[in-house]
């Protein structure tokens, strides 16, 4: 059993426990992509994956909670949360729908909170805090940081840390970005072997390539996709500015 398919199990029992029958109108989600500017606004810098079009924030509603997840999939679903539990979780579009919901959910019943992303000025305010953060936590440990996520990076690389970054998008592969050269995401073992603690994107939970960095180090995840996901499975998450 994957991930999701235990979480989707673990909402399910959620939704028993509340005594929703979550086939009614009335428990209704619906969820699509956002613009760049929906998404994150304007930040500081333009080379977040969101505003290079590589990947999309897919935005679920459910009552009062709102609940995001990233995926490279775009695409609208309207349909109660019967229909969500039963979606099969087989394409990057239906699981971004069902982690986005989870959060919604999660969110919607206070057991969650940053679930929908920073914008403008707020994705260099949490960079900015990621250093401290992590030097007063771990001291000055060898990182793995999986994903691109520009901001983090910089700040980490101007803080001198010792960081090997990995991705999934070929255009970056090979080349130099905030400082860092970015590997393969394919050589994510090796790096977490050579790594003390190790920065991951909440994408792994998705695509369900998590297990790999399962290596007995400490793993922390970043930003809002993994929201509901680390509180259903007691992981470590930092989302500072997240709303």
């Amino acid at each position: 059993m994957t991930l999701l398919e235990e979480a989707r199990t673990k909402l399910t029992q959620l939704v028993a426990a509340h005594k929703w029958n979550e086939n009614e109108k009335v428990h209704i989600v619906s969820a699509h992509d956002l613009t760049p500017t929906e998404a994150i606004g304007t930040p500081d810098r333009d080379d977040y994956p969101l505003l290079t079009g590589k990947e999309v924030m897919m935005e679920a509603r459910f009552h009062d909670g709102v609940g995001q997840a990233f995926t490279d999939q775009p695409g609208r679903f309207d349909g109660t949360l019967g229909e969500v539990l039963q979606l099969p979780l087989d394409t990057n579009f239906r699981r971004a729908v069902f982690v986005a919901t989870l959060n919604a959910v999660m969110r919607n019943l206070n057991q969650v909170e940053a679930t929908v992303h920073c914008k403008d000025s707020e994705p260099l305010l949490c960079s900015q805090k990621l250093p401290e953060h992590i030097q007063k936590l771990y001291g000055r440990p060898k990182i793995a940081f999986i994903g691109l996520q520009p901001g983090l990076i910089q700040a980490l690389s101007n803080a001198e840390f010792d960081l090997r970054v990995t991705d999934l998008n070929p255009d970056n592969i090979g080349h130099i970005r905030c400082g860092v050269r970015i590997n393969d995401a394919a050589q994510n073992a090796k790096h977490v072997a050579w790594a003390d603690i190790v920065l991951s994107t909440g994408s792994v939970l998705v695509n369900d390539t998590y297990q790999e960095l399962q290596q007995g180090k400490p793993i922390i995840y970043y930003g809002v996709t993994a929201a509901g996901l680390a509180k259903m499975f007691n992981l470590s998450r930092i989302c500072f500015c997240g709303h």
